[in-house]
């Protein structure tokens, strides 16, 4: 029983005379978490005053983050006397636990990397990817980029897969090139149904006429002559200019009586006499 009081007041004691370093690493923690939100906002400052790319910006700000959080916590851990190698021991061995624990999330790290040294798209630019992603580049982040779709959905993007895929960026380019396919009859002539496209294009004001709207036959289908219809338009109207451009070439092709037909089949009924 002895023993058990003289352990419990040895424990205590021991409390008792390590509360003002618990105390003190407490405050200096609230301190140093107030430090670190203010020194995070003074660089903010800085890299906007020097006009730094917005994706570069964040992704910079995320890593002095860490590394700051990261030295805090080493010194409140030091003044509540746990020791220096001890603490490098822990980090070591927690962050190879991590590493292999996440070999996806650091695929993705370093892609993200290789996006904001490469630069193949910034922040507010328009892309696409090989995997099917479209859309307005919003934030590139440590491990993720966020795009807003067409639909006006948040696409959140692995930096891993979305480096190593094949990128479109639409922001580059000046104009783009539009491409759409009209069926006309087989008794239709060609070379006028050519015409009636290429007038109907040029009083759209939003399609270039250099170069030129281009119309050949793209194949020779069941039931239709196909068309193949190439326009070039600037890229802030390609949107608008592709939603009406269709419904203006069919417009004109009816005005001229010229027949845009639908699947047809040729039935021969062969009877019993005609078999014999």
């Amino acid at each position: 029983m002895e023993k058990i009081v003289s352990s419990l007041e040895n424990f205590l004691e021991s409390i008792l005379l390590s509360l003002p370093r618990y105390a003190l690493g407490l405050v200096v923690l609230l301190g140093g978490i107030y430090i670190v939100k203010l020194i995070l906002k003074i660089i903010g400052k800085r890299f906007d005053k020097r006009d730094l790319d917005k994706s570069l910006k964040g992704f910079l700000l995320s890593m002095i983050r860490i590394a700051l959080y990261i030295v805090l916590i080493v010194i409140v851990a030091s003044i509540m006397g746990f020791k220096s190698m001890s603490l490098t021991a822990v980090f070591a061995s927690t962050g190879l636990a991590i590493g292999l624990a996440l070999q996806g999330s650091l695929s993705n790290f370093a892609g993200g990397v290789l996006i904001l040294l490469f630069k193949p798209f910034k922040v507010g630019e328009y892309i696409s990817n090989t995997g099917g992603v479209e859309g307005t580049v919003e934030k590139i982040d440590l491990l993720y980029t966020t795009i807003t779709g067409a639909t006006g959905l948040k696409l959140y993007c692995p930096n891993g897969p979305l480096a190593n895929s094949v990128i479109t960026n639409y922001t580059d380019i000046t104009a783009r090139r539009y491409d759409f396919v009209v069926g006309i009859s087989y008794d239709t002539n060609i070379k006028t149904a050519q015409n009636v496209i290429q007038e109907a294009l040029a009083k759209h004001k939003e399609v270039k006429q250099d170069p030129k709207p281009i119309i050949f036959v793209n194949s020779l289908a069941d039931s239709s002559v196909n068309l193949n219809v190439r326009v070039w338009m600037d890229k802030a109207n390609y949107w608008d200019t592709v939603f009406v451009i269709q419904q203006i070439v069919k417009n004109a092709l009816d005005d001229a009586n010229i027949e845009i037909p639908f699947p047809q089949r040729d039935i021969h009924v062969i009877s019993d006499k005609e078999i014999k």
